[in-house]
């Protein structure tokens, strides 16, 4: 078992998150954005090894947030609330 830092509740079970994605910009819907921009953003994800910034969602409090952690040790090294200038 695993503890996950919420920023807003503190150090919970990992259990209680669930793991959204990379953060990344979107297409903006109203422009033409073409069939293999749309799948890029969908499908293609760095995953680096290492150090990496996820958004989460803690399922108790129904927050999103960004952690980061180290994919090659699944240790966890912060987090901090999600904005969108924090993408």
């Amino acid at each position: 078992m695993q503890i996950f830092p919420c920023p807003f509740c503190g150090p919970r079970d990992e259990t209680e998150f669930h793991y959204v994605g990379e953060p990344k910009a979107r297409p903006e819907p109203a422009e033409a954005v073409s069939d293999a921009e749309w799948s890029a953003y969908l499908h293609l994800n760095a995953n680096p090894k290492g150090a990496s910034r996820e958004v989460w969602l803690h399922m108790t409090c129904l927050e999103s947030f960004l952690m980061t952690r180290d994919t090659a040790t699944n240790a966890v090294l912060g987090s901090e609330p999600f904005t969108r200038a924090a993408s």
